[in-house]
């Protein structure tokens, strides 16, 4: 009983403090009621000063909408009538255009009569313009029946111009000049076509050839560097228009279904472009290949993919890779370190990876 009556007491003790935190913080949550109902009453009285704010705000609003569409009509009004002065303008351009081609037609035709005059009756054509017009008193009718008299007369002379042989020896020979020229014209133009044709065809033949091979190697260095159950390929757009067809590339790993080549991964990106590069690579194959931190995005799995499809095809070219993934300086035969004696100068050091071959200086540093 006693025990009991200790734990009751402790219990009540305990309770007592209880109730008195629970006062403290009844007369707090009071304090902060009486401060929350304040902030009410002014959010009350800042939105009724903003509805009221909001009202002369939406009449300014009316008288806004109204000018917005009175200046939209006065806009419409005004391209209204921009486009019938465009109108206008084109017509009259057309005009312009049909008066230039008139005055070309009519000042080759007074260039024909110029040396017509000039042949026949040894006139010059600027002395008959330059003449005084107040002078010719004749009507139109009145200079052509004397046109006409003149015209018996010429024929009833009989003489036979001089000039006249001279003047078409000169004209055939300038005639057979321009023939010539047009002949060898047509003639460059031909050859011109079929050498563009058959540098097209050529070039169309090439260009399937190799992006065939491209393709296939792309397949292949692919799914090297991925699973063999990778699907990726590369498809010409156009294909009845191979020289100018837009190439896509299709990249999807295994359990993978991108729409685009943003879904795909950071490494798996890096592989990908890595893969098209080899592709190209093998199709032509060049001494130097230089990488600078291609390997950055990618994991140590596919690190070591990397290094290994670098380890296979080092047997053919140098590889000059820049890189601070320790993977894949372990796997180079060469390794070039560049460190900074002091500020301001780089200094560069040589570790050559293949003097050490065979011996157990790696396995006691390890250890």
């Amino acid at each position: 009983v006693q025990q009991e009556c200790t734990f009751k007491e402790k219990q009540l003790k305990e309770a007592k403090e209880q109730l008195e935190n629970s006062q403290i913080q009844l007369a707090s949550s009071d304090t902060e009621i009486e401060e929350i109902v304040a902030q009410i009453k002014q959010l009350e009285l800042a939105l009724v000063a903003d509805y009221e704010q909001r009202k002369d705000k939406q009449e300014h609003l009316s008288a806004f909408e109204e000018a917005y569409y009175d200046l939209r009509s006065r806009i419409n009004s005004l391209e209204d009538e921009l486009r019938k002065k465009n109108k206008i303008r084109n017509d009259a351009q057309l005009n312009i255009n049909n008066l230039r081609d008139k005055y070309t037609q009519v000042k080759f035709e007074v260039s024909a009569i110029a040396q017509r005059l000039k042949i026949e009756f040894e006139i010059d054509v600027n002395d008959l313009i330059n003449q005084d017009k107040t002078e010719i008193r004749e009507t139109q009718d009145e200079l052509q029946l004397k046109v006409e008299r003149m015209k018996n007369k010429l024929d009833n002379y009989g003489e036979i111009n001089p000039m006249a042989v001279q003047a078409y020896d000169e004209m055939k020979s300038r005639y057979d000049t321009i023939s010539q020229q047009k002949d060898d014209i047509l003639e460059a133009k031909e050859s011109l076509i079929e050498t563009i044709k058959e540098i097209e065809e050529t070039a169309t033949l090439q260009f399937l050839e190799s992006f065939e091979k491209a393709r296939v190697y792309f397949i292949n260095v692919f799914r090297s560097l991925f699973t063999a159950d990778d699907n990726c390929d590369l498809i010409l757009l156009d294909p009845e228009n191979p020289l100018e067809s837009k190439i896509e590339i299709i990249a999807k790993p295994k359990g993978k279904r991108p729409q685009t080549i943003s879904q795909l991964s950071g490494g798996e990106k890096t592989l990908t472009a890595t893969a098209l590069l080899f592709a190209l690579y093998l199709l032509k194959p060049a001494p130097f290949c230089i990488f600078d931190e291609v390997d950055a995005p990618l994991d140590d799995h596919n690190i070591a993919k990397f290094n290994k499809i670098i380890k296979k095809f080092s047997k053919d070219s140098q590889f000059i890779i820049v890189t601070h993934n320790k993977l894949t300086m372990a796997a180079v035969d060469t390794i070039y370190g560049v460190y900074m004696p002091e500020q301001g100068v780089s200094s560069v050091t040589q570790v050559d990876f293949r003097d050490f071959e065979h011996s157990g200086i790696f396995e006691a540093a390890s250890v």
